[in-house]
């Protein structure tokens, strides 16, 4: 249910970018990040399993959430969310938030992707932080697509820079069958990525004293990291992590949250295929940052208008 396929083919998540130009600023992104420490947990290009993707059929019922202080106007929407039985937020064991985590709460329903962050069922209320509601049949990043781009220039959503989450998660079927066909969500420390700004097809960045705080040499959110052609997988430990490496050098990865778990996966609660045997957090380790080379993303934004933080909602979903 994550990564391919999810949104229409001309998503931006499934582009072919192992012979896209390079950034400009490629090289002197790849040693700034690296400079500064490089992937977090000690420059450890580590994997974070802990993601669940929730299926919910035409008859759960949609549960409505008290707003936290992480629910931002109009970034996010209020939308009642379906909450299946037998569900759980990210890293937890069911719909309590117990650990202080970022506890993301992802459903599917139909043609309606519900991803929500900071969610926490304390006692029979839902508490919730910023929803954003996507719908599946949309290319929302096209060149065309009325009346802005995405969600909107300036505007955040479940992950801080603006991008929907489940497109980007890879999951053991994917890699069990011998091919991830798409981008993969990637994360790094706030003070290696560019202060209040970003690249489509983000539309959100962050600022100090909480959030981003690089310099120039520092990637911008949305910025798309592509594995070198010349690095040899053939050493990695298993199979599974030659599969990721493939996909990173033909899908690469975008940027969109701030932290120390460099890659993000889907859960294998769901899955027909077990991530036991398979692929290990750190199966990866050996890769570093300067393995990956900047592709051009077009046009950096500055964070809000004419100064400010302000989203300028392009679309508001149900």
């Amino acid at each position: 249910m994550a990564g391919k396929g999810i949104f229409p083919s001309s998503s931006p998540w499934y582009a072919d970018v192992s012979k896209a130009p390079l950034a400009s600023d490629s090289a002197t992104v790849i040693a700034g990040v690296q400079s500064h420490g490089g992937w977090g947990l000690n420059n450890d290009f580590r994997i974070d399993f802990s993601f669940e993707v929730l299926a919910a059929d035409a008859g759960v019922a949609r549960k409505t959430f008290t707003q936290t202080g992480d629910f931002y106007d109009p970034d996010c929407d209020p939308a009642p969310i379906p909450f299946p039985n037998g569900g759980r937020v990210e890293g937890e064991t069911g719909y309590q938030c117990t650990q202080d985590g970022d506890c993301h709460l992802i459903v599917v329903q139909g043609s309606r992707l519900y991803e929500m962050w900071r969610a926490n069922l304390n006692g029979g209320t839902l508490e919730g932080g910023c929803q954003a509601v996507w719908d599946l049949t949309e290319d929302v990043w096209a060149a065309a697509a009325p009346p802005s781009f995405s969600r909107g220039d300036g505007c955040s959503s479940a992950d801080a820079g603006g991008l929907p989450i489940t497109p980007l998660l890879f999951n053991a079927d994917e890699v069990k069958a011998g091919e991830v066909a798409h981008a993969i969500r990637f994360i790094l420390p706030n003070d290696r990525i560019r202060d209040k700004k970003y690249v489509h097809p983000a539309t959100h960045s962050t600022q100090p004293p909480g959030g981003a705080k690089g310099g120039d040499e520092s990637p911008p959110y949305g910025a798309h990291f592509r594995l070198r052609a010349d690095f040899d997988e053939t050493k990695l430990p298993s199979e599974g992590a030659r599969v990721v490496a493939r996909g990173l050098k033909k899908f690469g990865m975008f940027l969109a949250d701030g932290g120390n778990v460099a890659l993000t996966a889907q859960n294998d609660t769901f899955t027909t295929a077990k991530w036991a045997g398979l692929l290990d957090a750190h199966d990866l380790k050996s890769i570093k940052v300067t393995d990956f080379e900047m592709v051009d993303s077009g046009t950096v934004y500055t964070w809000g208008v004419n100064g400010t933080t302000d989203c300028n909602r392009a679309q508001i979903s149900n």
